[in-house]
């Protein structure tokens, strides 16, 4: 679909009787329809290299492993898939008609209590870490083991791809912040080559799982219990990880929202239910990995903010980059 026939689809809906009006979002990937009571998520028809919904099997074929996936983590929030038609009234869902797309159908949480809005205002706190750590952990338990050795020189060009926003870096920042950047990365492939064994071990023992790939904040609601949502459906390679990458991801978030505190609650809960922890180089590979997740997302700040000029891209780059260096200096010392 195009965004214009999106638009129209919205008018599928009525505004509610509350006077709740539907709402459409946007991201580089998809669309999502807001209603009252309802979710629904539709891809974009492209395509990058990382991912392929071009044709209208493949979006098809994504909304169902979406869901797949995602009631792994949580049941009763991802409903189904649906789809889209075009009548002669107009587009809408889950009617009868010709088929010109799918969505994800998703019961509708209480947007008030995702996780980052709740970071931001303090009121998270070592109770809902313990139940998040929990819930983690035991997803990660019952997953699949991805049985494959750790690609040392992938691990290194991915790192090294931050490079690729250098200018918006020193644009920003100055020309010093870029010289940093091309320390950062000669010491990134050198300390890879020292956790390199260590890497390989984990694999061996089934540290490298089926798991979410995108676990921060924004994909996790704090209900009486968590709900965590939205994984990564569309590129195994991003979501098959070692159980330590994702729990970088969650405490660099952490760290982002200002939140350090929650780390070691969440970490002590985690390691009660899946002690994946068993020596120095496993905390060496869990800070890499810290890095590893500020550096990704620094590089998406970047483009943000190369793209459209984009005020709170341009502050994300700042604030990331300082993360990013604090990160850099403290393995330095290690």
């Amino acid at each position: 679909m195009t965004r214009e026939q999106v638009q129209a689809l919205i008018q599928f809906f009525p505004v509610s009787g509350g006077g709740y009006a539907p709402q459409l979002l946007e991201t580089h990937i998809s669309w999502v329809l807001l209603t009252k009571d309802w979710a629904f998520k539709l891809k974009k028809p492209v395509q990058f290299d990382f991912l392929d919904f071009s044709t209208l099997e493949k979006r098809r074929h994504y909304c169902q492993e979406e869901v797949r996936l995602n009631n792994r983590l949580t049941q009763g929030l991802y409903l189904g898939v649906v789809p889209v038609v075009r009548t002669a009234k107009g587009f809408q869902l889950e009617g009868k008609g010709e088929v010109v797309d799918y969505a994800v159908k998703m019961k509708r949480l209480d947007n008030s209590r995702q996780m980052d809005k709740l970071l931001d205002e303090g009121q998270v706190d070592s109770t809902h870490m313990e139940q998040l750590a929990e819930q983690l952990a035991a997803f990660h338990l019952r997953t699949d083991v991805i049985e494959k050795t750790a690609d040392l020189e992938a691990m290194k060009e991915d790192f090294a791809d931050l490079d690729t926003v250098k200018g918006q870096i020193e644009k920003q920042l100055g020309i010093e912040a870029g010289r940093e950047l091309s320390t950062c990365i000669t010491f990134s492939r050198n300390l890879l080559d020292k956790l390199a064994p260590r890497l390989a071990e984990r694999s061996q023992q089934g540290w490298v799982v089926d798991g979410h790939g995108d676990l921060h904040s924004r994909n996790i609601f704090l209900l009486p219990e968590p709900v965590i949502f939205d994984c990564i459906e569309f590129n195994p390679h991003f979501r098959e990880v070692d159980v330590l990458n994702e729990l970088a991801f969650l405490c660099m978030d952490l760290d982002f929202h200002g939140a350090r505190h929650l780390e070691a609650p969440l970490l002590q809960a985690y390691l009660r239910e899946n002690p994946c922890v068993s020596e120095d180089a496993d905390w060496a590979i869990f800070s890499y990995y810290k890095w590893y997740r500020a550096n990704v997302r620094l590089k998406v700040s970047a483009l943000k903010a190369m793209q459209n000029g984009n005020a709170g891209a341009e502050s994300n780059v700042e604030e990331y980059w300082q993360l990013f260096i604090t990160y850099y200096h403290s393995l330095g010392k290690g």
